[in-house]
């Protein structure tokens, strides 16, 4: 049986069981790299993207219940950033990914998916977030090596570069 799935502005036939979970499907059939696999019961946020907009946890999401809401993974953050803004061309990175770049929040890449999905998240409604809209909204996402004021950082430096793209 085909299900039909849009991710990343594009429509995918998945022929994967109707129960199997979203972050399989994104990973195995369509090879994408970013949502990851980490505890698999949705408590850490490493496999988070985002449908219609709004964060879901794909490891626990089955496929056949994505219907025809739009899932955006890390790689389509791009293209999403660029509809969001009405730019005429989609830049190579979200700003989010350049200021986790810039402000080295990087370690291990463990959490790197969730925190950026999630922050995308927050600065796609939340232009000027404070640090305590920050810190609320990102709870529930975990970073096994603490980077977590380096992730506060680069949250504040996107979201500085994005008001004064306008």
């Amino acid at each position: 049986m085909a299900i039909n799935i849009k991710v990343n502005g594009r429509d995918w036939p998945v022929s994967a069981d109707p129960d199997t979970p979203l972050l399989y499907v994104l990973m195995n059939e369509l090879e994408l790299k970013g949502p990851r696999f980490g505890c698999g019961l949705a408590q850490c946020g490493s496999c988070s993207v985002l449908a219609d907009g709004v964060e879901i946890r794909s490891c626990q999401t089955v496929v056949s219940d994505v219907g025809a809401r739009a899932i955006t993974t890390l790689e389509g953050l791009p293209e999403l950033y660029a509809k969001q803004k009405g730019l005429a061309t989609v830049p190579a990175m979200h700003p989010l990914s350049q200021a986790f770049v810039d402000e080295q929040a990087m370690h291990c890449g463990y959490c790197y998916n969730g925190q950026t999905v999630k922050a995308a998240e927050l600065l796609a409604k939340t232009p000027h977030p404070t640090e305590a809209q920050i810190r609320a909204h990102m709870d529930g996402h975990i970073c096994r090596c603490g980077s977590y004021p380096r992730i506060m950082k680069s949250i504040q430096t996107a979201a500085a570069a994005i008001v004064k793209e306008g």
